[in-house]
């Protein structure tokens, strides 16, 4: 590790400790999480679900994606994306208190709360992940074949990830979602989110919900506004957060072997647990 790793990470162990003990007790006020892995749709059902409950809960503005963040809001700290912009429960309590993370699973961090566990094909999130790191955050300059290996964005770190949760959620209320299911069948993948959180779905709400988040409606949102932390170019399509909306075009991007890779990765490095949770994407493991 050289010195400019070493001074990274011992600013973020010191960020670490500073903000845990905030973080543990925002963890003990919510309602639940909603946890996945970068770049499997989180995005696009924060929004959803931001839309349905500012109208349910009379918040009385429409989301875009800055204001998104004050009704579900990350774990962490940021002043305009985490915990203490959230707006607040509402007169009548109607406005769950959901915290949305990337976090790796901690037992210590995450408490005993309930989970909403978003999972997308790894296949799909490979390549989303890719244009992140490459025009997105300009992280990683190589080509898809060494992303594949990258220990910190590649398949290590998604699988890595995925074992940890698989193991976190065993014996913890939760409820699985995949990016596929809330393409094909929106309404009811959310109501079941909105029941899961003890909320009864008001369909007329539900259904304006999932019009306000179509992708072209988001994408024209984040082209005029962007994603409030991130400086980009919003003109490269590849670079944007709203930038496919579909699933299975990875094979535009991933030559066959590369595809065949990420799956022969998952089915000899997770867990008999986190395959189980591919399942929900339909892919065959």
């Amino acid at each position: 590790m050289n010195m400019m790793s070493l001074k990274g990470f011992a600013r973020a162990m010191r960020r670490r400790l500073r903000d845990e003990p905030h973080l543990r007790l925002a963890a003990g006020r919510a309602d639940a999480f909603l946890v996945s892995y970068p770049k499997s749709g989180r995005t696009w059902l924060r929004y959803l679900l931001s839309c349905y409950f500012a109208e349910s809960a009379g918040l009385g503005f429409e989301p875009d994606l800055t204001s998104t963040f004050r009704i579900l809001p990350n774990f962490d700290r940021d002043p305009v994306r985490g915990i203490d912009a959230f707006v607040g429960r509402g007169s009548d309590g109607e406005l769950p208190l959901v915290l949305v993370s990337h976090l790796p699973y901690r037992e210590r961090l995450f408490r005993d709360r309930p989970v909403l566990f978003l999972v997308r094909d790894p296949r799909d999130v490979i390549v989303s992940a890719y244009f992140h790191a490459t025009r997105h955050k300009k992280s990683f300059s190589g080509d898809m074949a060494a992303f594949l290996d990258e220990p910190k964005y590649g398949m290590a770190a998604l699988t890595d990830y995925l074992n940890g949760w698989a193991a976190g959620l065993e014996g913890r209320p939760h409820h699985l979602i995949s990016y596929e299911q809330m393409l094909g069948q929106p309404m009811p993948t959310v109501a079941a989110i909105l029941a899961f959180l003890g909320v009864e779905p008001q369909p007329a709400i539900l259904a304006r919900a999932v019009a306000a988040a179509q992708f072209d409606r988001m994408r024209d949102k984040e082209r005029d506004g962007g994603i409030p932390g991130h400086d980009y170019d919003r003109n490269d399509d590849q670079s944007l957060r709203m930038r496919s909306g579909k699933a299975g075009g990875f094979g535009a991007w991933l030559s066959p072997d590369q595809a065949d890779l990420v799956l022969e990765r998952c089915r000899a490095d997770l867990s008999p647990r986190a395959l189980s949770l591919l399942a929900a994407t339909g892919v065959d493991l």
